[in-house]
C-alpha cells in the first residue's frame, strides 16, 4: 500500500472516529417520573426534581389518594448514579421528596432557585447548595433561572393557597456547540413564559403540562394541553416534551390523553415519554 493510500485512509478513519466521539457526546432527557429527569449535556448529569419514593408512600393532609400513583421503571441506585448536581426547580414533595433528602449524596452540588430553598436544603445536610442567576456556571454549562408562576391570579390573591404554591423556577442550560435546552417549570402560560422563549430560543424544551386541579379553583397551576400548542407555535425550532402526568392524583391529564392530542393537533415536534424513556437532542 502507497504511502498516499495509507495516509487517506488514515485521515478517513480519524474523520470515522470523531463522527462517532461526537454521536457518543449527543445529549439525552431520560424521563424518569412526574418532573424527575436525568439530562445527560455537555459531558455533565443533572439529576432534575427528584421524586423518588415508592408507590403509595404519602397521604398529604385532607387527600383521598396516596402518592407517587406509579412506581419508577428504574432503581434509585440507577438513577443517582453518575450525577454530577441535581437541579430542584422547587421544593414541593413532588419535586423534592424525603426519599431524595435521603438518598441523594450530601456533598453533591445542587442548584435552587433562591436564598430561601438553599436555606432549607441546607438545613437537610446538604453542603454545597448554590442559588440559579443569570449565566450561573458548572463545568463547563451555564444555568439560568428564569420565571414563571405557579399558579392563576386567583390562586395567589387567595393567601393560603399563595403560601402553598409559592415559587418556582424554570432553567436555561446552555454550552459551547450544544443545543439550548429550557425546562420551563411549574408554572403557567403568561408573559413571562413568552419573554423566556423570545430570548432564549431553545431547541429542546420540557414543559410540565399535567394539568393540575386545585378544590374550588378554577384553572391549572401548571400547563395544560392548549399550552402545549403555544409551545409548539412559538418555538418552531424546537423538540419539545410534556411531563408531570401520571404520578398525582391531582393531575387531570394522563399522558395517553396528551398523546391523543398532540396527535389530533399535529404537534409534529411534541413527544410525551413514557417513563424511562430516554430521548436523544
Amino acid at each position: 500500500m502507497t504511502f498516499v493510500k495509507k495516509t487517506a485512509l488514515s485521515l478517513i478513519a480519524t474523520a470515522l472516529f470523531a463522527t462517532s466521539s461526537f454521536a457518543a457526546e449527543q445529549s439525552q432527557y431520560q424521563h424518569i417520573r412526574n418532573a424527575t429527569a436525568k439530562i445527560e449535556y455537555a459531558g455533565k448529569t443533572f439529576l432534575v426534581d427528584p421524586y423518588l419514593a415508592e408507590k403509595d408512600r404519602y397521604l398529604p393532609p385532607n387527600a383521598k389518594k396516596r402518592n407517587p400513583t406509579v412506581d419508577m421503571t428504574v432503581s434509585i441506585d440507577e438513577v443517582l448514579n453518575g450525577v454530577d448536581a441535581v437541579i430542584v426547580t422547587h421544593t414541593h414533595a413532588d419535586h423534592w421528596d424525603e426519599v431524595a433528602q435521603q438518598r441523594v449524596p450530601k456533598n453533591l452540588p445542587i442548584f435552587v432557585q433562591n436564598a430561601g430553598d438553599a436555606r432549607l436544603i441546607r438545613s437537610q445536610g446538604f453542603t454545597d447548595v448554590r442559588v440559579v442567576g443569570k449565566d450561573t456556571p458548572f463545568e463547563g454549562v451555564t444555568l439560568t433561572r428564569t420565571r414563571g408562576q405557579h399558579g392563576t391570579d386567583a390562586m395567589y390573591a387567595n393567601p393560603k393557597i399563595a403560601e402553598m404554591v409559592g415559587d418556582a423556577m424554570g432553567v436555561v442550560m446552555k454550552a459551547e456547540g450544544k443545543p439550548t435546552v429550557y425546562l420551563v417549570g411549574d408554572t403557567i402560560w403568561n408573559h413571562e413564559i413568552e419573554h423566556s422563549f423570545n430570548t432564549y430560543k431553545p431547541d429542546f424544551v420540557v414543559l410540565n403540562a399535567g394539568c393540575a386541579k386545585l378544590p374550588n379553583f378554577e384553572g391549572s397551576p401548571i400547563m395544560c394541553t392548549e399550552d402545549v400548542s403555544k409551545a409548539h407555535k412559538i418555538a418552531p425550532q424546537a423538540k419539545i416534551l410534556t411531563v408531570h402526568m401520571d404520578a398525582l392524583p391531582q393531575t387531570s391529564i394522563s399522558s395517553d390523553q396528551m398523546r391523543d392530542y398532540v396527535q389530533k393537533e399535529g404537534l409534529d415536534r411534541v413527544t410525551v415519554p413514557k417513563n424511562g424513556d430516554v430521548i436523544k437532542f
